[in-house]
């Protein structure tokens, strides 16, 4: 099979999950090269990304780890064999690559939990919402770049709508729902687009008070998915370098304790949609 070009992060992640195994085992790649006839190359491309694997090499593998963990198996058979087209791919070449890793990541997800401090969600934003975040951050992208983002963005939503939407729980401080990145209506719109996913039972919302004692969680915005199994859960945090993809347990377990630590810094979920439509009146 011929390398890939491009490796998106779910074929990353399934080559970082083999590299796992296969270290744990205590072998070398140019030792389990020779138990399946390969070569080391043809391994390390496996475990990079950018060569697939069928069905029955990912048990092979698995089998050469002595790997028992029949639920991770089923899972990386999953990754490995998977090769629905998702609506993502239309923007391929169109948008930077981690836009739909983003998107096929939240399809895949067993569960999705947010955090946000300065913006709404991406996942609630509406149209008109959206189009001002990103025009105020690249104010000279132009029409036929920008449009194409907002779409993207709204498309997004389909993941946790429709008869069977992904189980969603964000935490949204305060500050991100009052900072108006537009105008009075616009923000109006917002607040009322957050009730109504509400009110229909899509999202489970948190809000956290800006006069919350005890909260130190400026640096808190994170996305976390729950994978198939918990050895595959995901983090996406933003920075100015772009989107990160975590994967490494050690960090994993201290978002997931960070996360606690904001959840318990919030309302509970009929206190924030209480709280929300106060502030919508105050608009």
């Amino acid at each position: 099979m011929a390398p890939r070009n491009h490796a998106t992060a779910r074929q990353v992640r399934l080559g970082a999950e083999l590299r796992r195994l296969r270290e744990a085992a205590g072998l070398k790649a140019r030792e389990v090269a020779e138990l399946l006839n390969s070569t080391s190359a043809q391994i390390s491309q496996v475990e990079l990304g950018l060569s697939g694997a069928s069905e029955e090499r990912v048990r092979r593998l698995a089998a050469h780890y002595a790997c028992t963990d029949e639920a991770l198996i089923d899972a990386l058979v999953a990754m490995a064999t998977d090769r629905t087209r998702g609506w993502w791919e239309e923007y391929r070449g169109v948008l930077p690559p981690v836009f739909l890793d983003t998107a096929e990541a939240e399809h895949h997800a067993k569960f999705l939990r947010e955090v946000v401090i300065t913006h709404v969600p991406g996942l609630l934003q509406t149209a008109e919402y959206a189009r001002a975040v990103y025009t105020y951050m690249m104010p000279d992208l132009p029409e036929s770049e920008l449009n194409p983002r907002v779409e993207h963005r709204l498309r997004r939503r389909g993941v946790v709508e429709g008869d069977t939407p992904t189980p969603y729980e964000t935490i949204i401080h305060e500050f991100a729902l009052r900072v108006r990145v537009a105008g009075r209506q616009t923000s109006l719109a917002q607040l009322r687009a957050i009730l109504d996913q509400i009110e229909q039972g899509h999202v489970t919302v948190r809000v956290i008070p800006t006069d919350q004692d005890g909260f130190a969680g400026a640096e808190a915005s994170m996305m976390y998915i729950d994978g198939p199994v918990p050895r595959l859960d995901t983090a996406l945090r933003d920075s100015p370098t772009g989107t990160a993809f975590i994967n490494a347990e050690p960090q994993l377990k201290q978002l997931r304790t960070l996360l606690r630590k904001v959840k318990k810094a919030s309302l509970d979920p009929v206190a924030s949609r209480d709280f929300i439509h106060r502030l919508a009146k105050e608009l």
